[in-house]
């Protein structure tokens, strides 16, 4: 990957746009990297990662729809044993 400062990559977009096909390209002002320019390619990747990430919450930040769902579900009934056991 290349770091550029945002005035050279603004200047010389059509460079970065041909170099962005081999390596991503990070983008500085006052030397503090503000974003990246990546290929399609890699942000296709990124968004089917994306999608694929586990979603995880605290439990005192679960929204309550999802904690009505969850005191609403049942296990299948192979497991009534457990039932009980929870609903004890």
């Amino acid at each position: 990957m290349i770091t550029v400062a945002a005035s050279e990559f603004a200047e010389n977009f059509g460079y970065y746009h041909e170099v962005v096909q081999a390596e991503s390209v990070a983008v500085t002002s006052h030397n503090r990297v503000t974003g990246y320019f990546i290929s399609k390619r890699e942000f296709d990747e990124f968004e089917r990662l994306k999608a694929r990430a586990v979603r995880a919450y605290a439990i005192q930040d679960l929204p309550l729809d999802v904690v009505e769902e969850i005191s609403k579900s049942r296990m299948d009934s192979r497991h009534d044993a457990l039932n009980l056991l929870l609903d004890g």
